[in-house]
């Protein structure tokens, strides 16, 4: 019966949790709470242990789930659950990709209907930032300064690009490739962790 519930739950969360990983952090959590696998500060660890680890953080995080709750084959069996329709779907889809892109790629309706799509990926990315904001995580002024700098250090790219367009080009590049450096997602995954160590030894 626990395969079975595996099953179903991550074969759902691959179906219907559009916009990648992080977007669908918040159905893996509401089947977690649902089903009782595992308490809240586990699955937090397991977010923060797939976010480290190569590869999707949605499959990561299956994984995890998977083999904290059934063992080895609770792994395979979550992970090629999640997978399974995207596999399905890409492989349908695929041969009549380039006829679509033809066909509708001037279409108004079908723009719009792109466009509306990114709202609802970031509305469900935001929903997952929420979930995790919470006294399991955030336990002092220490971890909310931790919280800031890395939100700040992500976002700087963004608020910064009307200053690079402005600067003579030998100035853009350099200023740009600084900021991609320091705003770069694995380097404030090390430094974050590094903090972290640091401080909570």
């Amino acid at each position: 019966m626990l395969y079975l519930q595996l099953f179903i739950s991550f074969f759902k969360i691959g179906l219907f949790g559009f916009g990648g990983g992080l977007a669908i952090l918040s159905l893996i959590q509401m089947e977690v709470e649902q089903y009782g696998w595992m308490s809240q500060q586990e699955f937090v660890d397991i977010v923060a242990i797939s976010q480290v680890t190569p590869g999707p953080i949605g499959i990561n995080c299956a994984t995890y789930v998977g083999y904290t709750t059934a063992g080895f084959w609770g792994s395979v069996l979550a992970t090629s659950a999640i997978i399974l329709p995207s596999l399905i779907i890409m492989l349908s889809i695929c041969r009549a990709y380039f006829w679509l892109n033809r066909r509708f790629h001037d279409n108004p309706y079908f723009s719009q209907t792109l466009r509306m799509l990114r709202f609802t990926v970031l509305g469900l990315i935001a929903s997952a930032a929420l979930m995790l904001i919470k006294p399991a995580n955030f336990i002092d002024t220490a971890s909310w300064i931790i919280f800031a700098l890395v939100a700040f250090f992500t976002i700087l790219p963004e608020i910064s690009k009307p200053l690079v367009n402005k600067t003579p080009p030998p100035v853009r590049k350099g200023l740009g490739a600084g900021l991609s450096f320091v705003s770069h997602p694995i380097l404030l995954i090390v430094l974050a962790g590094l903090a972290g160590y640091l401080i909570y030894r």
